[in-house]
């Protein structure tokens, strides 16, 4: 097992200047950004998306998952969303938030417009609208679930490489579920009404299921639960259909004007239940994905004034706000109303939006103003609870900055893909991996406010898709009375600041004519979580001279993958052993909990020379100390593949990869599949080997051998009118990648007549990054240019992953030079590409190299001067020299401060120092902590506090920058109470 150490792969969130996590806006006149906490919602949701993603998903650290999703019933049950912080797709939930949604949307379509998240809430409505389809696969048939939720609570990790069997589940005429189907009719007609300008075809073809659904629905009665047994205990249909049939009527009813579905609404109110010993509806509970009778009394009292329908809106509302005969809802002395301990703020978000459409309701009819204040006024402080206005001054919605002004918010949700663990277990890694924007947790259990920020504690800390679902829709309503600003650059790009597959190594025993290494390959993916299958590594060493490959001896004493096998020829008499891992695949999904699947393999192998030899100088053995049996180190120059493809390390002549393979598009599209053709790559320094065929989140579809340019997609989702994106690289011998082809997206063919817009489309994968120039204090990176995607490449971004620093340089041409490296350490960099609008690019493979003991760079062929130091544990961040960059600001610098990952009393941060219009030979940058914060541990700058006052000058070797160049410094602190962020940092230059 790794030690905690080498193994935490850490959340960097790389912040534009002067913008804190969620962007820089000014606060409403009532003290809270409505629209950027609309706008984190919105994110929520596309981190939940299930299926092969939409090339346009915003989540940078969520890939494909659940492809296979319906198999074992030959249907097509991709897409939908997660639930919750697990992995099933739960069909109530999902259906009552889908139609929830849609009601906020066509309500207050006004509020998303002006909060700039209107294009984005209707990417999710088409998300869940498509999946709902799909499940509807017959006129008596509809998918209520994927996943067996016992199953699939029992692994802890990320969707994309969920190892468990995933089953689905139908009702049927025989096994019926009024409940399920007709929450989905009500979402379909909802959802018709929202699309019906937006997209007319797509709202006939919703209007026209919604209509099928019913005739289900109302034909075939049952509840869903009593069916689909595997729901049971997780959202059991306690309510009954009565109320999903009444809702889905009335929608009915609002999208066509036919009043037959008002009168059919009307008549199964009759059916809704009544409060426990009384002769009036139920009003002492809420609207919920199991009970949408409260949606009922709004729904009708707002189509007809009726004094049955009005009177059982305000009773219920009254029970949340004055009382009903001297009861009503538990509130906190914070001002919670809570109703129950499990999800207590989802209920009292439900209820809000409730309240806001009453309210609205009475004020446009002149009626009860007394009543209509009530309302808003209890809405208005349900929101601000959950945004912040709490005891605890805590956002319950995670990552809502308020402008820039709040940094507290839970930071272990229940989430098990926002967690991100490669180890199976709530516990390993202790941070979470990933800043999941809105989602919103369930809070305090009771009315005492006291909340528990722990992952273990689900009750208080997860959310779900049914949390944020009229959430958003109060938000969207709030938002037009007290507008906000719309979030600029959101969401902050997210990069790892290690690296996610990786080689370790150690010597497990010398001697004079051999040495014998451990090696352990090591995949803690997050960026997003990927299998390594067909994984093989790489160790290169020099062949004397009067030896030949055939005297060579391999042996392995221990190996979970294959026998080592070789010696190749790599270049000269430089060769190199293969130790195949073909037989695993080694997943970020814990060890040996899933035969077959560890998230580490490990080897050890044995190579035996014909006489003495000096391993040491040998290319892979650098920065490998020579003690026997010591703790395995990160391994730069031990190569790692995926097929053929190369992931991880650097080999002794890295060249030039090939170009990006020509333009790529798809013809021949049918409802299920499409042909992609490409325009053949040029080679660079070695041949062409063959290409690999990826979805827009980097899925590898396919490899195919380089005298192809074509492949055949199969297995689409008819359903789906979201586009489909790919792309291809090209790879060498040597296993260097390509930039990516453009992304061809299209929409399968049942739906290319649909109108819901062009996808936007990020630039390509940069190509392969290769670090020539290698001495003990710089190097030169350079990597292929990226193709444009929607918009034009306006530039690049490095990231240094070891030693761990984050965001390091930016440049717009496919090179950097690196200067005051440290000697005798593993450097690992990727490159993303920026463009004029859109989501950065896909990240480029790493590249690694080791800074030799040496002042010469190691020879390309031959073995580097010997390597006995390891790696230290903290080395300071190169400068990094551009040779262009984006326009500067004006002046001598400016500072950034972000916080990188944070713990219960404790945090690390960067401040990142920009040189302006001109080059500067020196820096102080200062800062005023926003709460109690102690310094406790800063590199790469000497430093001064003075209580919250803290001041920072630059070292020797990072002081001088040229025209647009940066460096950072980090540190380590501690806090008792709060970690707000300082306002800003003061850079002075010299």
């Amino acid at each position: 097992m790794l030690g905690a150490a080498t193994a935490a792969v850490i959340l960097v969130v790389s912040l534009l200047a002067g913008q804190a996590a969620g962007g820089a806006n000014a606060a409403t006149a009532t003290g809270f950004d409505y629209a950027e906490a609309l706008g984190d919602s919105m994110f929520f949701y596309a981190a939940q998306d299930s299926g092969q993603l939409a090339p346009d998903n915003p989540v940078d650290w969520r890939g494909d998952s659940d492809l296979s999703d319906g198999t074992n019933h030959g249907v097509n049950l991709t897409g939908g969303m997660h639930d919750a912080g697990d992995l099933v797709k739960f069909g109530l939930p999902q259906a009552y938030t889908t139609a929830m949604l849609a009601w906020g949307l066509a309500d207050y379509q006004q509020g998303y417009s002006s909060a700039g998240q209107y294009q984005a809430a209707l990417a999710n409505l088409r998300w869940n609208d498509d999946y709902i389809i799909a499940a509807h696969t017959a006129p008596d048939v509809y998918y209520a679930q994927v996943a067996d939720a016992t199953t699939d609570h029992q692994f802890w990790g990320p969707a994309e490489t969920n190892p468990t069997t995933r089953p689905s589940f139908a009702v049927t005429a025989t096994c019926p579920g009024s409940d399920i189907v007709g929450e989905a009719s009500a979402a379909m007609a909802a959802s018709s009404i929202v699309f019906r300008t937006a997209d007319p075809k797509y709202s006939a073809q919703l209007l026209a299921q919604a209509q099928s659904l019913f005739s289900f629905a109302n034909t075939d009665r049952g509840r869903y639960s009593d069916c689909v047994t595997q729901a049971q205990g997780f959202y059991t249909s306690f309510s009954g259909y009565w109320d999903e049939l009444t809702e889905a009527a009335i929608w009915l009813y609002k999208a066509t004007g036919d009043t037959t579905w008002l009168t059919t609404a009307e008549t199964d109110y009759a059916n809704l239940a009544f409060a426990s010993q009384q002769t009036v509806h139920e009003y002492n509970w809420t609207l919920n994905w199991d009970d949408v009778t409260f949606a009922d009394y709004l729904l009708l009292a707002q189509a007809t004034g009726g004094a049955q329908y009005v009177g059982d809106a305000e009773r219920w509302l009254d029970w949340w706000t004055v009382g009903v005969n001297g009861t009503k809802v538990a509130y906190s002395p914070g001002g919670d109303a809570v109703l129950d301990q499990w999800g207590s703020l989802r209920y009292a978000a439900n209820t809000a939006f409730g309240a806001l459409e009453m309210s609205d309701y009475l004020t446009a009819n002149g009626l009860d103003p007394v009543r209509a204040a009530t309302y808003h006024d209890f809405a208005v402080s349900q929101i601000d609870y959950a945004l912040g206005d709490n005891p605890n001054h805590m956002s319950y919605e995670i990552g809502f900055t308020n402008g820039g002004t709040n940094s507290k918010w839970p930071t272990q949700p229940h989430n098990s893909t926002a967690h991100d663990p490669w180890s199976d277990n709530l516990a390993t890694p202790p941070q979470t991996r990933h800043l999941d924007y809105g989602l919103l947790v369930g809070g305090p259990p009771a009315a005492n406010d006291a909340f528990s920020d722990d992952r273990t504690n689900f009750q208080q800390t997860e959310g779900a898709l049914d949390y944020n679902a009229l959430f958003s829709g109060a938000l969207a309503r709030l938002v037009q009375s007290d507008t906000g600003l719309p979030v600029a650059g959101f969401p902050a790009p997210e990069r790892p600041d290690g690296p996610e597959m990786y080689v370790q190594a150690a010597v497990n025993s010398v001697g004079t004519n051999f040495i014998e290494i451990k090696a352990l390959v090591n995949n803690q993916s997050a960026w997003p979580a990927r299998h390594l299958r067909d994984s093989s590594i790489r160790y290169y060493f020099t062949l004397d001279a009067g030896e030949s490959p055939s005297q060579i001896t391999l042996s392995s004493p221990f190996n979970q993958c294959q026998a080592p096998s070789g010696p190749t020829q790599y270049a000269g008499n430089v060769y190199y052993v293969t130790v195949s891992c073909a037989n695993m695949d080694i997943a970020p999904d814990g060890e040996d909990d899933y035969p077959g699947i560890n998230f580490q393999a490990q080897m050890q192998f044995r190579i035996t020379f014909p006489a003495a030899h000096d391993y040491q100088s040998d290319w892979s053995f650098q920065g490998i100390p020579t003690t026997v049996n010591g703790t395995p180190v990160t391994a730069g120059a031990i190569t790692l593949y995926s097929g053929n493809t190369l992931v991880w390390g650097a080999p002794p002549s890295s060249g030039t990869g090939p170009a990006a393979p020509g333009p790529l598009t798809a013809t021949a599209v049918t409802g299920t599949g499409a042909t992609l053709t490409w325009g053949a790559a040029t080679a660079g320094s070695d041949p062409i080997g063959g290409y690999v065929i990826r979805t827009s989140a980097g899925t590898a579809v396919a490899t195919v051998p380089a005298t192809t340019t074509s492949f055949a997609l199969t297995g689409l989702n008819a359903s789906r009118t979201t586009p489909y994106g790919y792309f291809v690289q090209a790879v060498d011998t040597h296993g260097l990648a390509s930039p990516g082809s453009g992304i061809a997206t299209f929409i399968t063919s049942a739906n290319t007549s649909q109108s819901g817009g062009a996808a936007v489309t990020p630039a390509s994968v940069p190509g392969t990054v290769t670090a020539t120039s290698v001495t003990g204090t710089g190097a030169t990176l350079a990597w292929g240019a990226s193709t444009p995607g929607s918009s034009a490449v306006t530039g690049y971004r490095l990231y240094q992953l070891l030693p761990s620093t984050g965001l390091v340089g930016t440049t717009t041409t496919p090179t950097l030079h690196l200067t005051g490296l440290t000697v005798g350490t593993v450097y690992a960099y990727e490159v993303v590409a920026t463009a004029s609008s859109g989501p950065l690019s896909l990240a480029s493979a790493p590249a690694v190299f080791v800074t030799p003991t040496g002042a010469a760079a190691p020879p390309s062929t031959t073995a580097p001067p010997p390597t006995t130091t390891p790696p230290p544990t903290t080395t300071a961040p190169p400068v990094v020299t551009t040779t262009s960059a984006p326009p500067p600001v004006s002046g001598g610098c400016q500072a950034t401060y972000s916080v990188t990952t944070s713990w219960a009393g404790g945090f690390q941060a960067a401040v990142t120092v920009t040189a302006g219009t001109a080059p500067i030979n020196g820096w102080t940058v200062s800062w005023t902590f926003g709460g109690d914060q102690q310094v406790t541990s800063l590199w790469n700058a000497s430093f001064t506090q003075s209580g919250t006052q803290v001041t920072a000058d630059n070292l020797s070797y990072d002081g001088t920058l040229p025209v647009g160049g940066s460096t950072s410094l980090g540190f380590t602190g501690s806090y008792g109470t709060s970690n707000a962020a300082p306002a800003g940092v003061t850079c002075v230059a010299r």
